[in-house]
């Protein structure tokens, strides 16, 4: 009898607290996890060719299935003349295409805000041999599209640029002093697993801080290398990588790479013989 009548008062009190909000979930304030979370097996926030995880606005707190999906920017499209890009084929999957991204000049610089993780290519940029493909990218105010850090870099070795089967490698930046080497050959493949920190890569001072990183590849011989603001971060014999399921070549195409929902300029965007 003690037991009925405790279970009653028991279920009186969890109704009275239910309906004044005790047990109601408390709201996700300000960003967030801080990490290289941004990148799935495209390398750039999703799975797939980096995908993103649908079209839409964000929608919950961060670690829902749709709080960190592509969304479209407005105004979107390649607005420079001789450029050429590629949303990842999960995004496509999901319904985006390069109109959901932009790519505009502002002064010197290209201003690129994503939208899908997208890859963008000067038609006539090609490189082969021995050299290096550098660039150096400002993002004015981190995360300010995102609930996580995304990265940014330079890519090279691109062939069937705009197929299905694009093969390229890249190494990317993020804000938070982690960095990434990876790519599609044509399935996505990594080098350094979900990325790792390193001193070289700049750190900024907050959300909403600017932040800006020099990103460089090297061919050299045997060895393909990505350089952060000066220093080598990552260093693979060419053999790895020109493989079955990975790079055709080290020569072809070069150009940058964005993950989703970014907001950055590039400046320098340049090729030199090694």
């Amino acid at each position: 009898m003690r037991l009925v009548y405790g279970s009653a008062l028991a279920v009186v009190a969890f109704l009275i607290a239910s309906s004044a909000g005790v047990f109601a979930q408390p709201p996700v304030l300000g960003p967030g996890p801080v990490g290289p979370a941004g990148g799935g097996p495209g390398g750039m926030g999703g799975s797939g060719r980096g995908g993103g995880r649908g079209r839409g606005p964000m929608i919950g707190g961060p670690g829902s299935p749709t709080a960190d999906g592509s969304r479209a920017v407005t105004d979107g499209g390649i607005k420079i003349a001789g450029w050429s890009g590629k949303v990842d084929a999960s995004e496509e999957k999901a319904g985006m295409t390069i109109n959901d991204a932009r790519l505009v000049q502002d002064g010197a610089a290209l201003h690129v805000t994503t939208g899908p993780a997208t890859t963008y290519w000067k038609n006539d940029a090609k490189a082969s041999g021995d050299y290096t493909v550098k660039a150096t990218f400002n993002e004015p105010k981190y995360m300010n599209l995102n609930t996580h850090p995304h990265p940014y870099g330079v890519f090279i070795a691109g062939n069937d640029m705009g197929t299905p089967d694009e093969t390229d490698l890249y190494c990317a930046a993020y804000g938070n002093g982690t960095f990434i080497v990876r790519g599609f050959g044509p399935a996505p493949f990594q080098m350094n697993g979900r990325g790792g920190p390193n001193d070289a890569v700049h750190k900024a001072a907050g959300v909403g801080e600017p932040v800006t990183q020099e990103v460089a590849l090297s061919v050299k011989g045997g060895t393909v290398s990505c350089s952060i603001n000066g220093t080598v971060v990552a260093s693979y014999d060419k053999a790895t990588l020109v493989t079955d399921g990975k790079l055709k070549s080290t020569d072809g195409v070069y150009g940058v790479r964005f993950a989703h929902n970014t907001d950055v300029t590039v400046t320098g965007l340049t090729m030199t013989k090694n």
